[in-house]
């Protein structure tokens, strides 16, 4: 693997990575347990939040001009009603977190603690907007999903390794198409946290 460039950049900046980060997010997310179709319209719309919100970050990976890999978050409170209300109704305060929105790599470049330096730039941000806790969500599929492959390897434990905390009890409903899907169908999420003092 080449040296990688590790680009950092926040809010507005954002803006002029959009399509590339649709690309990557489209080519990655393919995989289980995602397994999402892809829809360019839909990532424009979805990205846009992050250029839009002046504490949002993303963590860039880079080889030469080509962008491998990505990191992206931003304070829950600045996220859609679909990732804060699970929080309201358990009496979270949303405004208390920051939501690691996805980590994304290209296979080739996995395996070389690029994962484990996203994690940190993200909390790192966090902790300097004064926020208290970090938080993720990850999609919830049976152990029999026919489309699991053999080899699958769950990120869990790794998130347990730094720190979150699976909650059951903080869970949400978002909607996409999955490869053998013909139509949008909403997919369970779990959310994990991981107190920042």
């Amino acid at each position: 693997m080449s040296e990688l460039e590790v680009k950092t950049i926040y809010g507005q900046a954002i803006g002029a990575w959009l399509s590339s980060l649709a690309q990557l997010r489209i080519t990655v997310f393919r995989e289980f347990p995602y397994l999402y179709e892809g829809n360019l319209a839909y990532e424009a719309q979805y990205l846009q939040i992050y250029v839009d919100s002046p504490r949002s970050i993303a963590v860039l990976l880079l080889d030469g001009d080509t962008l491998v890999g990505a990191s992206t978050g931003l304070p829950l409170a600045d996220e859609t009603p679909e990732f804060t209300s699970p929080f309201h109704a358990a009496g979270l305060a949303a405004k208390d977190y920051f939501y690691c929105a996805e980590t994304i790599i290209l296979p080739a470049y996995r395996g070389h603690g690029l994962y484990r330096g996203c994690f940190e730039a993200r909390e790192a941000r966090a902790k300097e907007l004064g926020l208290k806790y970090s938080c993720l969500a990850s999609v919830l599929r049976p152990e029999n999903h026919p489309r699991r492959p053999a080899d699958y390897q769950a990120l869990d434990p790794i998130w347990q390794r730094y720190g979150y905390t699976a909650r059951p009890d903080l869970q949400m409903s978002l909607a996409w198409q999955d490869l053998d899907e013909a139509a949008e169908s909403p997919k369970a999420l779990q959310f994990y946290i991981k107190p920042l003092t």
